[in-house]
């Protein structure tokens, strides 16, 4: 496994934190994903063998946020 926290911009209310958690939790691989309202942050935990990172940043970009 292996663990990453991304910067991401667009982020404002608990909608937000619902429509990329649900997202990104749906992805094969994926063993948890926390967003960090506050800090705009999102901690992400996968398998790189099922999942890819730029996979994760592109779903999460997919639900209309921006992703550093």
């Amino acid at each position: 496994m292996e663990k990453t926290t991304l910067k991401v911009n667009g982020m404002s209310c608990n909608h937000c934190v619902n429509s990329i958690e649900g997202s990104v939790g749906k992805l094969q691989g994926v063993k948890s994903v926390k967003v960090h309202l506050d800090a705009g942050k999102v901690d992400v935990e996968f398998n790189p063998s099922d999942v890819s990172l730029n996979e994760i940043k592109e779903t999460i970009d997919d639900q209309g946020y921006d992703v550093e």
